[in-house]
């Protein structure tokens, strides 16, 4: 299972209070959507000490509209079936170019190569502690 450098115990919470995951497995549930898709450069910005947005950003990207919208609709697809989590807000589906799926305390960013180095999320938030997700399967 990929890994990441989260604390064990982090909460994620739910619209539904019967449904909590913690933070981690939710990385591991999302990173999972990511690899089988073949996201590329899965970075995890932890950034609840620099922020109240959220705890963690997952930034990744694709080189083709269509991987993207796979890759979304696996991340969507895996928590799921995995947490019965689906993300509280989305954005970019239909544009397929930056795609954002919030699930409160961790937000996606599934970015075309291009539109990543453009927008660089990890310079911005450059103070956050920085862990990458490898694929331990190939």
């Amino acid at each position: 299972m990929p890994q990441t450098s989260r604390k064990e115990g982090q909460q994620f919470t739910s619209a539904d209070e019967s449904k909590i995951a913690d933070s981690q497995k939710l990385i591991d549930v999302i990173a999972e959507g990511l690899i089988e898709k073949k996201a590329e450069d899965i970075t995890v910005l932890d950034v609840h000490d620099l922020t109240t947005l959220t705890d963690c950003f997952v930034v990744c990207h694709a080189t083709t509209d269509v991987q993207i919208k796979a890759i979304a609709n696996s991340v969507v697809m895996k928590t799921k079936e995995e947490l019965g989590e689906g993300p509280w807000q989305q954005e970019g589906r239909d544009t397929r170019r930056w795609v954002i799926l919030d699930y409160v305390n961790v937000v996606v960013h599934i970015f075309r190569k291009d539109l990543r180095e453009h927008y660089a999320l990890e310079r911005i938030w450059n103070d956050a502690k920085v862990s990458k997700i490898k694929d331990t399967k190939s």
